[in-house]
């Protein structure tokens, strides 16, 4: 079992989760905090590119590719006939960190918050997540008229949003520079 502290982001497609994601990450790391991720597709997808020598290798067989560089490695597994691996085998691939967003995984077990577009917006006709899912414990949508008794964030309230997961998560550290200077100093 992962030891992790993971939160999540999650809501139907095209309703803001990945932009939210990537904003969360940037305000995590400049507030001093290592954030990994993990995103779920729902389709096969393709890391690399047609031709490559990596992809010649996958397509050749191999069971799994490294891709390494004096700037990042990858590591591609493929599943062939096995089953999906769960959201903890993910987690439990993670190096150690101080937080790991999610991004999907409706059903898993670890605390979400929910985007949500203008419901007028037409992109989406799915009843809301929040709606028979406790997992989810907030929402963030541009739409103020929203009907949900969960704490609500704008989509771009970035700040708060970070604040509120460090809250519910616990994180001791991450806080911005004001709010660690206006804490008591522990004698």
């Amino acid at each position: 079992m992962s030891d992790h502290r993971v939160f999540g982001i999650t809501g139907w497609k095209n309703s803001g989760k990945t932009t939210l994601v990537a904003a969360l990450v940037a305000e995590f790391t400049a507030r001093g905090l290592q954030v990994s991720t993990v995103k779920h597709a729902h389709h096969d997808f393709e890391i690399d590119q047609e031709g490559t020598d990596s992809w010649k290798h996958r397509k050749a067989g191999a069971k799994e590719t490294a891709l390494v560089s004096s700037r990042r490695w990858a590591l591609m597994h493929e599943l062939k006939e096995e089953d999906e691996p769960s959201l903890e085998d993910m987690l439990d691939k993670l190096a150690p960190c101080d937080l790991v967003l999610v991004e999907g995984f409706k059903r898993a077990h670890h605390p979400k918050i929910e985007t949500i577009r203008n419901a007028d917006s037409g992109k989406s006709k799915q009843a809301p997540v929040w709606q028979d899912n406790d997992t989810v414990v907030a929402i963030a949508t541009p739409d103020p008229d929203t009907n949900c008794s969960l704490p609500r964030f704008h989509l771009n309230a970035i700040s708060e949003i970070t604040d509120f997961i460090i809250d519910h998560l616990s994180i001791t550290s991450g806080r911005p520079p004001a709010e660690k200077a206006a804490q008591p100093n522990a004698q």
